[in-house]
């Protein structure tokens, strides 16, 4: 299978500090800024009505034009079938990636489908990216509409930090609303909506993935408690071996361990 090609190595064409900009929506009040990352799970997955719930304010958006693409290593899974969300706990290490360069690297989920004008995908986890950054670890989203990184350094995240993320639809229709959550500070924040060309069920990815020509060093990343939704209004259950996969491999040096089919997992430079 030809891998997927998630937030594209590209040359900056925009940086800029948003204030609420597209996929906001203003439903759902201001995410305060001095909550801190949640210790418990949450219990059910958000809608725009749920307690607590707000919308988070991206810090900055990199708008992206592709150039090639020559390293690129995908760890993880891609479902077969079609699911309307997909929750996970997402561990945050400290990569190797180099400054000044295009090299990234991505912990995250995706819900993406092939579509008559080309593959649309919404994406969030946290990077740590050459670019820009500082080398510091960042909550992100991507997505197709935009075509850009949208960062949201709010979320102050750092090596041997754990949190919840959740991509999701409540719809069922042609193009509906796709929606990037973070669980934090014991509550839902919205970080993006996007109305993509996806259905009420897509494609769901759980990966590590690794952009570099020349390969950095990489920590061991676990990833788990992955849970895939049933319908846009169906329940969670665990993304385990009776869901029909492609799992990855080793690759370019990085190795995947499968500790519990597919739901508990790890990716790292093999030893």
């Amino acid at each position: 299978m030809k891998a997927p090609i998630p937030a594209l190595l590209a040359l900056l064409l925009l940086t800029s500090p948003m204030a609420a900009g597209p996929g906001a929506d203003q439903r759902l009040p201001w995410c305060k800024g001095d909550r801190r990352a949640s210790t418990r799970p949450p219990a059910a997955p958000p809608s725009l009505t749920s307690p607590g719930a707000c919308q988070a304010k991206a810090s900055s958006l990199q708008r992206t034009r592709p150039i090639p693409a020559p390293g690129y290593h995908h760890l993880g899974a891609t479902t077969t079938t079609g699911w309307s969300g997909v929750l996970a706990r997402l561990e945050v290490g400290d990569p190797g990636v180099r400054a000044g360069t295009f090299d990234f690297l991505a912990t995250r989920v995706m819900a993406k489908a092939e579509t008559p004008d080309g593959l649309a995908w919404l994406e969030a986890g946290w990077a740590e990216t050459g670019w820009d950054g500082a080398g510091k670890q960042r909550i992100y989203t991507y997505d197709t509409n935009r075509d850009s990184w949208a960062f949201y350094s709010q979320y102050e995240v750092k090596p041997g930090d754990q949190f919840w993320i959740l991509v999701q639809t409540e719809q069922d229709s042609p193009a509906p609303a796709w929606q990037a959550w973070l669980w934090w500070g014991d509550a839902w924040h919205l970080l993006t909506s996007q109305e993509l060309p996806l259905t009420g069920r897509a494609q769901i990815e759980q990966y590590v993935e690794v952009h570099t020509e020349n390969p950095f060093p990489v920590p061991r990343l676990q990833v788990d408690n992955v849970q895939l939704k049933d319908g846009p209004a169906g329940p969670l259950g665990y993304w385990d071996e009776r869901v029909a996969t492609m799992p990855g491999t080793p690759t370019g040096g990085y190795c995947l361990d499968w500790i519990r089919l597919y739901y508990t997992w790890a990716a790292n430079t093999c030893p």
